[in-house]
């Protein structure tokens, strides 16, 4: 395992950022078939669905416990959301959230920095959506592997507890 801590690896976003990356890594979750799910996917098999140029995105659940193993490039950025919502624009111009209980993320067992954003308006299914949530960056990691652990819960009892196996590699 790569012995890079948290700290070294951190990556700083504005709230236009954050909410802008958000904003796309809702777009992208959402623009994959079921069969394909990056979201559903409980063993990383598609975490290469339609992956950016520019960063790459981990698929959250939709709750539960989920393991997952994957290649991440060492060029690239990683996003990933620690507990999110979506919303139809329509049903509500405030944006949903949740009252966290708690939300934490570690890279090989040190904390990485979460931050709260809210995604710019943006459309997916021919529908205005929004969401929020609590976030994470990485900035592009060595080669090597990494294990990134997610876990968060709500107040009302919804909770994720995610592990990603990442193997770092120039692509």
């Amino acid at each position: 395992m790569n012995d890079a801590t948290a700290g070294d690896r951190s990556w700083s976003l504005t709230d236009e950022e954050g909410g802008a990356l958000s904003a796309r890594w809702w777009k992208w979750a959402l623009s994959a078939p079921r069969r394909r799910s990056p979201v559903l996917d409980r063993t990383g098999e598609h975490a290469g669905w339609k992956q950016p140029k520019d960063l790459w995105f981990l698929a959250g659940t939709y709750g539960g416990r989920v393991e997952r193993r994957c290649e991440v490039p060492t060029d690239r950025p990683v996003f990933f959301p620690v507990l999110n919502v979506q919303y139809l624009r329509q049903t509500s111009r405030k944006p949903l959230t949740f009252a966290v209980a708690r939300a934490e993320a570690y890279l090989n067992g040190a904390p990485l920095p979460l931050r709260e954003f809210t995604a710019k308006p943006f459309w997916a299914a021919l529908t205005p959506r929004g969401g929020w949530g609590i976030w994470a960056g990485i900035a592009p990691l060595a080669p090597g592997q990494y294990v990134l652990e997610i876990k968060a819960s709500t107040v009302e009892g919804f909770w994720v507890d995610t592990t990603y196996h990442l193997s770092a590699t120039d692509r």
